[in-house]
């Protein structure tokens, strides 16, 4: 009876620049698969010092202390070989490397090849392309490792590793989740273990990091594109595998050169082989089965990447509470239910501000949201201040009429109030706009946008209804009463800074914003183009310009979870004095 290889992928959560913590998450991992008889255990790309460390890079001595805990961490593992993403310096140069940790020392470094340097990426800010492609020939099989974009280039590093002869590919990676990021990485995984013929272990990083979230779903693939396992979404997890050797052992016996990788071979570095031998290790018993972690509904998916990046965000900061300001409407309805699902009834602070122009239906919505989630409401009517504020400057504004001055001074107001309760306790403050009112600019500076993060500032307001009816279908699942008063649902959106006010008075229909806002920001079409699509041409190049003169808002907003493959922030970096105009 054959044996069999086992792989453990580490999927976990490591904190940019705590190496002490990160060499222990490695650690622990690297003990829990030891004590299963893994062969290999796999960490994210930058597991030891943590993803993106950005300019932290161009710090001398953070790079010699990441070498001290690599080292140190060799001598910690035990019969396991272990792959770790780390940053190394190398002959002057810096690369984004992963350390082939075995027998109690770093037996190779590979040097990532492929430095991706868009959307979210300034890899080549910091790192030199790699001189070498290897193959580790452990005797029995030979091994390819690369580091994520590697990976995503066809024909790439990986094509060319098993070309001679390779039968196990694995790739470390911290791979951002963005909607529909992970059933594209899925196909592309299956379409290279399909196309070399070869065993794919893919492993991804989890967690938050500032407005980064990255989702996990670490997988094995066979030969065929099989699915042999997928870890949890959004969870830290330990996957392991069994893979026969009879199957690895004939494929590493059939190397061959193959002439659709001749742009391969020029474009890339050359592939070295390595010898590594290595000793499979005796099982008492296969795996009787391996997880496949079950694919999430959209709502279900997006709703999990907001709530694990905003809890990171806090526990990595160190913050236990938040507050929110409710108003009755559905973005902090939102907002107020995900802090909860992070930080509990206890840890959780709510503050409704009304003035005259608040609805009753505005009252009547907070408090019950506020009740559903077992929260006390603390309600501070501002009505006095607006007037003391409006009283003081009386005579400079003398014979004007009020306009939208006098309704930022409200927001305003509502944002001092809660950076003061921030202050004095402690709490981080969440901000409640959604990326349709953020990429138009309807929202106040230093008002509604004041906080320190910005849980929705990347879901488009339809996405925002969607998740509230979700949200009160699980609840309704679970024979509760609906989370979300419907009455904050249904109503017509307010800010409710004037009378009668909608937001309809100012922007078009959200269902009509959003597809333009997608068409623009996210895939770069310009108005005419977007006009094409049967949209009024004014209507467009308006809500366009709305976008574009609204950047120095967004450059002084709190950062926030990205969910789309294109948000404000890193993805889009557009300048504030700019003058030109798309057409």
């Amino acid at each position: 009876m054959s044996d069999f290889l086992r792989i453990a992928l580490a999927q976990i959560n490591p904190i940019v620049g705590d190496l002490e913590y990160n060499e222990n998450l490695v650690a622990d991992s690297l003990r829990k698969a030891d004590r299963q008889s893994c062969d290999i255990v796999l960490f994210p790309e930058l597991a030891l010092c943590g993803y993106p460390p950005e300019d932290l890079l161009l710090e001398p001595k953070f790079i010699d202390d990441t070498r001290k805990h690599l080292l140190r961490l060799a001598k910690r593992a035990l019969k396991s070989m272990a792959v770790v993403g780390y940053a190394e310096r190398f002959r002057g140069l810096l690369y984004n490397s992963a350390a082939v940790i075995a027998d109690g020392r770093v037996a190779h470094s590979y040097k990532k090849v492929c430095l991706p340097n868009y959307g979210v990426f300034d890899e080549r800010r910091y790192f030199a392309s790699g001189p070498e492609i290897p193959v580790f020939d452990t005797g029995r099989i030979k091994i390819g490792i690369n580091i994520c974009e590697d990976i995503w280039i066809e024909p790439g590093p990986g094509d060319l590793q098993a070309e001679r002869g390779t039968s196990l590919v694995v790739t470390i990676n911290s791979s951002p989740y963005h909607v529909g990021k992970s059933e594209d990485r899925m196909e592309m995984l299956r379409r290279f273990a399909k196309r070399n013929s070869v065993h794919y272990a893919y492993v991804n990083v989890v967690g938050g990091q500032d407005e980064l979230v990255f989702d996990g779903t670490s997988v094995v693939i066979d030969p065929k594109g099989k699915l042999l396992a997928v870890g949890n979404r959004f969870e830290n997890d330990l996957i392991l595998v069994d893979i026969p050797m009879e199957q690895l052992e004939i494929r590493s016996r059939r190397p061959g050169r193959r002439p659709e990788l001749e742009s391969a071979r020029i474009s890339f570095p050359g592939v070295v082989e390595y010898q590594l031998p290595r000793t499979i290790r005796a099982k008492q018993q296969r795996l009787a089965s391996h997880k496949i972690a079950p694919a999430l509904k959209r709502e279900e998916e997006i709703y999990r990447a907001l709530v694990t990046g905003t809890k990171d965000y806090l526990r990595k900061n160190g913050f236990t509470d938040t507050v929110v300001g409710l108003s009755g409407g559905i973005d902090s309805a939102l907002t107020a239910i995900i802090a909860h699902e992070v930080v509990g009834s206890r840890h959780l602070h709510l503050v409704y501000m009304p003035t005259r122009f608040s609805s009753k239906t505005s009252e009547n919505g907070a408090k019950r949201l506020a009740a559903n989630l077992g929260v006390k409401l603390e309600t501070l009517e501002i009505d006095n201040l607006y007037e003391a504020y409006k009283a003081k400057l009386a005579h400079a504004f003398r014979g004007l009429d009020e306009d939208i001055t006098e309704e930022n001074i409200q927001a305003r107001i509502r944002g001092n109030i809660l950076m003061a309760f921030a202050n004095k306790f402690n709490w981080l403050v969440l901000t409640t706009g959604n990326k349709s009112e953020i990429a138009v600019g309807y929202c106040t500076l230093y008002g509604d946008t004041a906080g320190g993060y910005a849980v929705i500032k990347d879901v488009y307001k339809t996405m925002v209804f969607r998740l509230a009816r979700w949200i009160n279908r699980q609840s309704r699942a679970q024979s509760q009463e609906n989370l979300i008063p419907p009455m904050i649902i249904t109503r017509p959106p307010s800010a409710e800074l004037r009378p009668n006010q909608k937001d309809s008075d100012s922007l078009p229909p959200y269902d009509v914003l959003d597809k333009i806002l997608i068409q623009y920001v996210e895939r770069g079409m310009s108005p005419a183009e977007i006009a094409e699509l049967d949209y009024d041409i004014k209507l467009v190049s308006r809500i366009v310009r709305m976008v574009d003169t609204s950047e120095y808002k967004r450059r002084q907003a709190a950062p926030g979870v990205k969910i789309t493959p294109r948000g404000f922030g890193k993805d889009r970096r557009m300048p504030i004095t700019n003058r030109y105009r798309f057409k």
